[in-house]
C-alpha cells in the first residue's frame, strides 16, 4: 500500500476522533476497501451498506457482528439474537420486542421523563454539567433497568458491564474469548427471583410466554436463553444510546444557532435527533461473514470473508444527502443507517429516540446556552461504539 491510498483502521482511536475525511477518501476511491493487516473488506457507500444489511442470505450475522468475534469464531450461545439469521432469528426477536412495542413505549414517556428529570434537577445551580457522566450513564441504565426489571442498587454493575464488554485497548482489537464468548449467567439471580416474585416487567413476562420454534414445537425459553436474551438487551441499550448524549452535547455545543432554535421552538426536536444521529452515529460499524463469493465495484469478495458495513460513513456520503458534512436540524432525511435496516434493524430504535427527545427537551429546559469543555473531554477507547467517556459543559 502506498502512501497516496487511503487507508482506514476501525481501532485507530485518531481515526475514529475524525474520521470524516477517511470516510470521503473511501467512498471516492476504495468503496470497496480491503485491508490486509486486520484481514477485512470493508463497504462506505450509502447505498451499498444499505443493501448489504439487508442480505441476510450471502451476508450473515450467525458468526458475529463484530470482526474480532468473526474472526475468533466462538461458539455462541443460543439467545444472542443480534447474532442469529432468519429464521432463528426471527423467533428470538418477536420474544423480546414484546418490550419495544409502540403501545409501551408510549406508555413510557412519563417515566423516562421523571428518570431525566431526577439525572438534572440536582445539577441546576452549578456552572457545569457533563453530558456523558451525568446524563448519558444513568438515563439508559435506569430506563433498561425498568423494562428488564433489575433493581436500582444493580443498575450500576449491569451498566459498567456493558461498557467493559465493549472496551479494546487503544490501537488493538477487541480480546474474544473463543471458549466463552457471552453468558448470561449475570442475570441467573434476577430470572430466580422474578420467577418466586412476578412483576411488570420482561423477566416475567418471558418466564410465562410460549411460542413456536423453528421445527414447530411451541415450548417455553429455556433458562439460558432467558438470561443470555436480557444480557444482549442491557448492552445494547445502555452503551451505544449513552454515549450518543455525549454527541448531543458536542454537537449542539459547536452550534450554538442551532441549539437557540431548539430551545425556541421544541417541534424540532425530533428531526434534530434524527440529524444527530445521522451527523455522529455512536455505532459506526456493523461486520457480516460473507457465505458466497460476492462482486462490489467489479472486485470480488471471496466466501469465507469478514466484510465491515461502515454505517457512519455512509451516513455522510454526498450521494444520498446534500452537504452531508453539514449539521443541520431542517434537514430533510428520508432515512439513515444510525440503527441499521433490514432484520437487524435496531430493536431498541424507538427507545433510544424517545429518551434523546426527552433529555434535549429536558436539558433545553434547564441550560438553552452552554459551552463545551473540549480540553477536558474524554474519549472513550471502544471500537465497537463511538464516543465520549466525559463530555462536560459550562453552563449557567
Amino acid at each position: 500500500m502506498t502512501n497516496t491510498e487511503p487507508y482506514y483502521d476501525p481501532y485507530d482511536s485518531e481515526i475514529s476522533r475524525n474520521p470524516g475525511p477517511v470516510y470521503k477518501r473511501l467512498r471516492d476511491e476504495a468503496p470497496l476497501y480491503h485491508n490486509e493487516r486486520h484481514g477485512f473488506f470493508a463497504l462506505s457507500r450509502f447505498d451499498d451498506v444499505e443493501a448489504a444489511v439487508r442480505d441476510n442470505k450471502r451476508l450473515i450475522s450467525g458468526k458475529g457482528n463484530i470482526l474480532e468475534v468473526i474472526k475468533a469464531d466462538p461458539q455462541i450461545p443460543q439467545g444472542v439474537f443480534i447474532n442469529e439469521d432468519p429464521p432463528l432469528h426471527t423467533v428470538h426477536r418477536a420474544l423480546v420486542s414484546r418490550a419495544f412495542t409502540p403501545r409501551k413505549m408510549k406508555a413510557l414517556e412519563d417515566r423516562v421523563r421523571a428518570f431525566c428529570q431526577a439525572c438534572l434537577d440536582p445539577l441546576v445551580g452549578g456552572d457545569r454539567f457533563d453530558f456523558f457522566l451525568d446524563l448519558g450513564a444513568q438515563l439508559p441504565m435506569r430506563v433498561i433497568g425498568m423494562l428488564i426489571g433489575i433493581p436500582d442498587s444493580d443498575q450500576p454493575d449491569i451498566r459498567d458491564h456493558a461498557h467493559r464488554t465493549l472496551r479494546n485497548t487503544p490501537g488493538k482489537p477487541l480480546t474474544v474469548s473463543k471458549d466463552k464468548y457471552f453468558s448470561g449467567d449475570g442475570f441467573a439471580e434476577y430470572v430466580a427471583w422474578r420467577e418466586k416474585n412476578p412483576s411488570d416487567d420482561l423477566i416475567t413476562e418471558l418466564l410465562n410466554v410460549e411460542f413456536q420454534d423453528v421445527d414447530g414445537t411451541t415450548r417455553r425459553l429455556h433458562r439460558d436463553e432467558l438470561q443470555v436474551f436480557l444480557a444482549v438487551i442491557a448492552a445494547a441499550g445502555v452503551d451505544t444510546t449513552g454515549r450518543f448524549f455525549g454527541w448531543m452535547g458536542k454537537v449542539l455545543g459547536d452550534h450554538p444557532d442551532q441549539r437557540r432554535q431548539l430551545a425556541a421552538d421544541r417541534s424540532l426536536v425530533p428531526n434534530a435527533i434524527e440529524e444527530l444521529l445521522r451527523f455522529e452515529s455512536s455505532s459506526p460499524n456493523v461486520a457480516r461473514y460473507v457465505t458466497e463469493d460476492i462482486t462490489y465495484h467489479g472486485q470480488t469478495v471471496p466466501a469465507g470473508s469478514r466484510l465491515l458495513l461502515m454505517l457512519g460513513a455512509a451516513n455522510r456520503d454526498d450521494r444520498h444527502f446534500e452537504n452531508p458534512d453539514a449539521f443541520d436540524i431542517h434537514r430533510g432525511i428520508d432515512k439513515h443507517l444510525a440503527f441499521s435496516q433490514g432484520a437487524h434493524y435496531c430493536l431498541g430504535a424507538a427507545l433510544a429516540r424517545l429518551e434523546a427527545r426527552i433529555a434535549l427537551d429536558e436539558v433545553l429546559n434547564r441550560w438553552p446556552d452552554w459551552e463545551i469543555d473540549i480540553d477536558n473531554a474524554v474519549w472513550s477507547p471502544a471500537s465497537t461504539v463511538r464516543g465520549w467517556d466525559s463530555m462536560p459543559a459550562i453552563v449557567g
